[in-house]
């Protein structure tokens, strides 16, 4: 579980840098320079179904991932509605409405700004979510479940952060 947790985290940070590319690049064009409009092309159906299918094998993934976590931990039944409320809090929450291109032209730096740091905000509120719920899930691990769970988030960790885990520094 704690694999889907660190995936979610970490697709909010590339989802975050990414935004922040978008907003950069962004700039509203002088009347010199002023291409003409451009319509937001819709996903064609196709993308639209591979799109799905990816969603629905990571979702898939995740869940199996989710049940052997919950096997190795040993899940008590007094556990349960505490693993549930964990796994519930894990999942996706509205996405912060992203901005469109027009809307970003529209706006000055300083708006634009504005609305990074709004954006940012509601992330960050996502993630602490996610982080509250985990450890409230923690406390209710006995002495042995914890250290399986710190074992798996710590493995994850160097997974996904280089050997050291979450420490950039030598």
């Amino acid at each position: 579980m704690k694999s889907l947790q660190r995936h979610l985290i970490v697709a909010g940070l590339v989802g975050s840098l990414g935004l922040a590319a978008v907003a950069q690049s962004q700039t509203a064009p002088t009347p010199a320079t002023q291409a003409p409009q451009q319509t937001v092309r819709e996903r064609p159906p196709a993308d639209a179904a591979r799109a799905e299918q990816r969603r629905d094998r990571m979702k898939q993934k995740i869940e199996r991932k989710l049940g052997k976590l919950k096997q190795e931990l040993k899940i008590t039944s007094a556990q349960e509605p505490a693993w549930n409320a964990w796994t519930g809090a894990l999942q996706p929450g509205a996405k912060p409405q992203r901005p469109g291109r027009e809307e970003l032209a529209a706006l000055s730096t300083p708006e634009r700004i504005d609305r990074l740091r709004a954006t940012r905000a509601q992330r960050m509120a996502e993630m602490d979510r996610r982080l509250d719920a985990t450890k409230s899930f923690y406390a209710t691990l006995d002495a042995e479940q914890k250290k399986v769970f710190d074992a798996e988030s710590l493995r994850f960790a160097k997974r996904h952060h280089g050997k050291r885990g979450f420490s950039h520094r030598g």
